[in-house]
């Protein structure tokens, strides 16, 4: 590899193999502690690099200057959809998982895209909303399913007391809030941490990236401030969208909290 490859953040297939060598540490480790997690070190391996090679060769036709930018919102939409699948599976105790995932994560991607090109932060090509995008969609994802969960968990493991509240004449949106807020800062109490931390504790891959292909640090920390503001408006978004919308069906017309079943794992 040469010095200006280096300086340009490339990495030949040379390199990408050689990289293995830390996953070959991580197997080693395992079987050195007895942990029983060789073969999901290398399945995660194998599946991450095969992913990303297919997710690659899309992109390259995607983020083209011949392909017309609708296409690029298409994938946007499809990576949405594809993520409240994942929600749907990661969640199973949650009703109607799927269309509340779809109505949070379309809505967090639509405000917080709204406001990045609206506003002028970024201009609007396909190389910015792509990305973009799949920050949002990629983090919002683990805060909603830890939100969805959470109601659940809450509303079941304190039934009696919501239960109490709604006979003390509550109603069903006043009896749930204060188990909507714990599950809401549940699920973004993480991302407000790693905001906290960020530059002090961690370079997240935005700005590292940008430094690897040879950008100035004072610009590439820009766009990563932009970027975790980004994802921060966008966690609280799909967090708050999926627990008030969870926590409403959870109640009848006349204000009786639904039968729950708590899933294990």
């Amino acid at each position: 590899m040469t010095a200006t490859s280096v300086t340009t953040g490339y990495v030949g297939w040379v390199g990408l193999v050689a990289s293995l060598a830390l996953v070959g540490m991580a197997v080693a480790i395992s079987l050195w502690q007895r942990l029983d997690l060789e073969r999901s070190l290398v399945w995660a391996s194998v599946r991450a690099i095969v992913q990303l090679l297919a997710v690659g060769a899309v992109l390259a036709v995607v983020l083209s200057p011949r392909v017309p930018l609708a296409v690029s919102w298409l994938w946007v939409v499809f990576m949405v959809v594809f993520a409240a699948e994942t929600i749907r599976r990661r969640a199973p105790e949650v009703p109607r998982a799927r269309p509340l995932a779809l109505a949070s994560l379309g809505l967090a991607t639509a405000v917080t895209l709204l406001v990045l090109f609206g506003l002028g932060i970024f201009p609007l090509d396909a190389r910015t909303i792509v990305p973009l995008a799949g920050m949002v969609v990629g983090n919002a994802l683990t805060s909603t399913v830890v939100a969805a969960r959470r109601v659940v968990a809450e509303f079941s493991d304190k039934r009696s007391e919501v239960e109490a509240r709604l006979a003390l004449g509550l109603s069903s949106r006043d009896a749930s809030r204060p188990y909507v807020r714990d599950a809401l800062r549940t699920a973004m109490i993480p991302q407000i941490e790693a905001t906290k931390a960020v530059g002090l504790v961690f370079l997240p891959g935005a700005m590292t990236g940008l430094i690897l292909a040879g950008e100035k640090p004072l610009q590439a920390v820009l766009v990563q401030a932009a970027v975790m503001f980004l994802i921060l408006g966008a966690v609280a978004t799909t967090s708050a969208a999926m627990s008030i919308g969870l926590a409403r069906q959870l109640f009848t017309a006349d204000h009786r909290l639904v039968r729950l079943s708590r899933a294990t794992g």
